[in-house]
């Protein structure tokens, strides 16, 4: 069978026209208002204007006026300075399909109110091509404050979807791609919000990208639980999301009392190049603070394999999931109590943030063209996963992406590929349904949702397996970057650099000593930041944009700045004896002291960042100067004894920015190293914290907070079964 890649030809005719522009393109070096000027350049108003079959949009946003930019009296004046944009324009066609929906003949017949929202409907304030974007949430707003998704579906040359298996891999191979294949000519169809499709993509101007649309862009007005409501095919579960008044709780859409004061919301800003001792970054402030959700819904079609056909059927199957692991609340029958079982059941179905199906993992996109991080990973041997507290009090949930014939997106699974791991654990879980299968639009104005195979929980599953005993018995590494749900809701993990669409998905890797460097950082303030506590004055702290040949666990990690003391909320886990690690990149002259603490309790002596692992204080050997593996293994449990560990092998930076193959596992690197914090015990039913404080005199040393570990002691401290070196 021949294989085709998933990216069409119309795809690299659009990196082709990408590259042509690159000498003179710039997407976010936007100097200010003051120095708004007006091009002879094809800019977007020009090639809007300049091409008959806009016309209609072009007088609506014509009649868009704008009040926040001084030098532009409406927005296609806007459209016409320097900065970055997407602009979405539907064809005069798609106006008046819109247009006779709404029984009306021409566009003037449109209100001042419906000229606004169609303008900025169609408008993001920052340039994305489908070459770096196609499929998902942006993860920029549009104009209109709403969020806008792009999905990809493979098309034949007449438009008909097209019927796609999966390419396997071998599962012993080190090959780390997987593709979609069929053996017609495949073209993409790439819509917005599932509804307008992009009949001509990427055409380059001066100041962004114009796509082409068949049709007018509806603005996002419903709210999660609204457009859950909505679906008859997840009725049982929406349904019981009234009954426990949860829904309540996810009406929420912005934090009123947030401010960002003087600090700037773009990376325009001088005085905002952070310097951290020897680098600079360039960082930036969120203009506003959004709550929003992600629900993962069993269709009723899944629920009535298990003999659900109402929500009054799913009360009594969430006592059986739940009451065994939760006996004391066994009793409790009010529905809105969070200790009830059908309570426990919908709310651990809700995370608190939201995330498109490419951004629960660092897999971001369904083929090797746009998943470029996932290369840096040995899949043969790890499972791509991520982990993230729910709504749910205590709990935490799994995400994995596989390689392999079981690839996808998994909840609550355990294994490597199709087989078990390496303590021989495997367990399939349930699979969300990606973007294209979903055949509708899932994106509310406060969240996403997404469709499940099967019942996902906490607790007892119906098939009798314990999911606390035995998906989350095992070593959980959670990136730092998804540690707080307003890294995820804002974007902040794995977010592009300003130099982006210059040089690539990723940008270039550009914290150095050069005060005009492009790489920019999201900054959080205090008191805005869920699960982390630090002082403003004392403290400064960013999310740096994930990039692919630093020494950083998925491309990107948290930066402490200053004579800094950071509190951060563990993520929940089960009952037992658990290990902490931090996953860091040491041997750097601006690092800093720090010591640790686990609920308030020192951990040993300050840590100092700034020698490299072969440093007499850490002590650390290379296995190939080991030797045998007897050695190894026994220089591992000394080294772990002293509080420390090499770092793992089933990650490596890339070769380069522009990725490829994995230049060497961290494990083989004397400054990529796991630093053993402490050990605490849980019950799972209460919270644990990791405070950080900065024990040098200097406002300007760093702890880079890339990565934590925790691990159980089953794991850890197994006589029969030793701790991987994955």
């Amino acid at each position: 069978m021949e294989k085709k890649n998933y990216l069409n030809k119309l795809f690299y005719t659009a990196i082709f026209i990408l590259v042509a522009q690159l000498g003179f393109m710039s997407c976010d070096d936007d100097p200010g208002v003051e120095n708004y000027y007006t091009s002879t350049a094809e800019y977007a108003s020009d090639y809007l204007m300049n091409r008959e079959q806009f016309s209609d949009f072009v007088k609506i946003v014509q009649r868009t006026k704008i009040t926040d930019k001084a030098n532009a009296a409406n927005v296609m004046d806007l459209l016409g300075t320097w900065g970055s944009y997407t602009v979405f324009a539907p064809t005069n066609e798609a106006v008046e399909k819109y247009l006779h929906g709404r029984g009306l003949t021409s566009v003037d017949q449109l209100s001042q109110l419906d000229c606004d929202t169609i303008t900025k409907n169609h408008i993001i304030e920052q340039a994305f091509f489908t070459t770096d974007y196609n499929e998902g949430v942006y993860p920029k707003m549009n104009m209109l404050d709403r969020p806008l998704s792009v999905t990809s579906v493979a098309v034949d040359e007449n438009g008909n979807p097209i019927e796609t298996e999966v390419a396997s891999d071998d599962e012993e191979s080190e090959a780390e791609t997987t593709s979609v294949v069929n053996t017609n000519d495949q073209y993409l169809a790439v819509y917005i919000n599932h509804t307008a499709k992009m009949i001509q993509m990427d055409d380059s101007v001066e100041n962004g990208v114009v796509h082409t649309l068949d049709a007018v862009i509806g603005p996002k007005n419903d709210m999660i639980s609204d457009l859950l409501a909505s679906d008859e095919k997840v009725s049982i579960f929406s349904d019981a999301l009234a009954m426990t008044h949860l829904e309540d709780s996810l009406q929420k859409m912005i934090d009123e009392n947030y401010t960002i004061g003087a600090d700037s919301i773009d990376w325009t800003n001088n005085s905002l190049v952070f310097s951290t001792a020897s680098e600079y970054d360039n960082v930036a402030y969120m203009e506003h603070r959004y709550f929003k959700f992600t629900i993962f819904a069993e269709t009723d079609d899944v629920f009535e394999k298990y003999g659900v056909n109402s929500a009054d059927d799913l009360v009594k199957l969430a006592k059986q999931i739940y009451d065994p692991k939760y006996p004391e609340d066994a009793d409790i029958t009010d529905v809105t109590d969070r200790r009830n079982s059908l309570n426990r059941f919908v709310s651990y179905h809700i995370l608190p943030f939201q995330a498109d199906y490419w951004q629960l993992t660092c897999v971001d996109g369904p083929s090797s063209a746009t998943s470029t991080l996932a290369k840096n990973f040995n899949r043969n041997k790890w499972d791509i996963s991520d982990w993230y507290e729910t709504m749910m009090p205590y709990s935490i949930m799994k995400f994995s992406f596989p390689n392999g014939v079981e690839t996808g997106l998994y909840i609550n699974r355990r294994g490597v590929q199709s087989r078990p791991d390496g303590r021989g654990y495997k367990y399939r879980g349930a699979k969300v349904t990606a973007p294209a299968d979903a055949g509708k639009d899932m994106m509310a104005l406060n969240g996403i949702y997404h469709y499940i195979d099967d019942i996902i929980s906490y607790g007892i599953q119906p098939d009798g397996v314990d999911i606390q005993d035995y998906v989350f018995s095992e070593r959980l590494r959670i990136d730092g970057s998804t540690l707080s749900p307003d890294f995820m809701t804002s974007g902040a993990r794995g977010h592009y650099t300003r130099s982006s669409y210059e040089n690539g998905k990723y940008g270039i890797w550009d914290a150095t000593s050069n005060a005009d460097n492009k790489q920019t950082c999201l900054g959080f303030k205090s008191g805005f930041v869920t699960n982390f506590e630090f002082n403003d004055k004392q403290t400064h702290f960013h999310v740096r944009p994930r990039t692919l040949s630093f020494w950083s666990y998925q491309g990107d990690e948290l930066t402490i700045v200053g004579r800094f003391d950071l509190t951060v909320k563990l993520p929940p886990v089960p009952p037992g004896d658990w290990e902490l690690r931090m996953f860091t990149c040491v041997g750097f002259s601006n690092r800093g002291i720090v010591q640790y603490y686990i609920d308030g309790v020192p951990q040993g002596i300050p840590f100092d960042m700034r020698p490299t692992g072969t440093d007499a204080k850490i002590g650390w050997k290379s296995d190939s100067d080991l030797g045998s593996e007897d050695q190894i293994a026994a220089f591992d449990k000394e080294f772990h004894n002293r509080q420390w560990m090499k770092g793992m092998k089933s990650y490596g930076n890339a070769t380069s920015e522009a990725g490829g193959t994995m230049s060497e596992p961290f494990r083989n690197r004397d400054n990529t190293l796991r630093k053993v914090i402490g050990v605490f015990h849980s019950y799972g039913k209460e919270n644990h914290y990791l405070r950080i404080q900065q024990k040098m005199e200097s406002d300007k040393n760093t702890c880079n907070f890339d990565m934590i570990e925790l691990c159980p002691s089953t794991v850890y401290a197994n006589p029969d079964v030793a701790e991987d070196r994955w």
